[in-house]
């Protein structure tokens, strides 16, 4: 086998794996003779947009490959940082630990929009154009998939545009009880959409710490029913955000210390405004931490669209990152400093 790199880098979410990935991976095969593909998402909770974990997409892509395709490929994770520069360093880095220095690095990629400029990160690497196979997107996909009422149809719809292999895996996986409920998060987002667009829409969160706990809420209502979040939601018309962050903690909580005080321990504001964000479309949200020091958590009790809230040390906030809505364990990260 010839080749011109030693390592080939293919780095997406693939939910799910279709023809169109095939072929950039087909590209890496030809490129070098070991491929390391990074599955993007990786510790995020299921949600319409990201309903397979990283290792089920490993799998998924792994059964369309042939036993050697299969014996050069690494699947790696990659968290969501939703942060461009903090995102490429951990993707260098976490290749650089499996292939050592002194490799030619090939990136494969296809620049189709502004959402592939995250290939232009990596100036290390030599980047590796590949052509564009056809008109495929993976949210198309997933809609068909989640709207589909008869499933002679959606197969018919979806054989042409994923490996066989890969359409039988998702089949498969279907039959799985996540299956009903991603599905109704996803007809419940599809229905909001029709009612009041896709943005871009402004949010207030408040990120409240007191005694090294944290104020969390678990949401009771769809996108992201039963999820962890912090308590936060949509700008009033004539609102501050500031004013905003307030009155959403107190309306989702309960909670009780006055404005007067929230505002002296207001210790940091950052925007997140990433586009991928959210899956209800455009949302740029503004994040307050406020930090009470070594004051007794004040009493909460979840409301409005908040099914529970309750205080979590921040000692436990990393194992449960896979429970979170969103990026809201990225904003928790952002303040509270909690992975490397």
């Amino acid at each position: 086998m010839t080749t011109t790199h030693d390592i080939a880098v293919l780095i997406g979410r693939f939910q799910p794996f279709h023809n169109g990935h095939a072929a950039l991976l087909k590209t890496a095969l030809a490129t070098a003779p070991k491929v390391f593909v990074l599955l993007g998402s990786a510790f995020s909770a299921r949600n319409a947009k990201n309903p397979f974990t990283w290792e089920e997409r490993a799998a998924m892509i792994a059964c369309s490959l042939t036993e050697s395709e299969r014996a050069r490929v690494e699947f790696l994770p990659m968290r969501d940082y939703y942060n461009d520069q903090r995102w490429a360093a951990t993707a260098t880095s976490t290749v650089l630990a499996k292939c050592g220095a002194g490799k030619r690095v090939a990136l494969i990629g296809h620049l189709k929009d502004a959402s592939s400029q995250y290939l232009n990160r990596f100036p290390d690497w030599e980047f590796v154009a590949a052509p564009q196979y056809g008109e495929i997107d993976a949210s198309a996909l997933r809609r068909i998939w989640f709207e589909g009422e008869d499933a002679n149809v959606t197969r018919s719809l979806l054989a042409p545009l994923m490996p066989i292999a890969s359409l039988r895996y998702i089949e498969g996986w279907a039959q799985l009880p996540h299956f009903a409920r991603l599905r109704e998060e996803h007809l419940a987002i599809e229905k909001n959409k029709k009612v009041w667009g896709t943005g871009p829409f402004i949010t207030v969160d408040a990120i409240v710490k007191a005694s090294d706990q944290i104020l969390l809420i678990r949401r009771g209502r769809a996108p992201g029913k039963g999820l962890l979040a912090v308590p936060g939601g949509f700008l009033d018309g004539r609102e501050r955000v500031l004013q905003g962050a307030i009155r959403e903690l107190r309306e989702e909580t309960g909670f009780a210390l006055r404005d007067e005080t929230l505002e002296e321990a207001l210790a940091g504001v950052a925007v997140f405004d990433h586009p991928d964000r959210s899956q209800r479309g455009r949302t740029i949200t503004h994040a307050h931490f406020f930090d009470l020091k070594n004051a007794r958590p004040p009493q909460v009790e979840g409301a409005d669209d908040a099914a529970e809230a309750h205080w979590t040390p921040i000692s436990k906030l990393c194992e449960m990152e896979g429970e979170f809505f969103e990026d809201h364990f990225n904003i928790l990260d952002h303040f509270l400093k909690l992975t490397d």
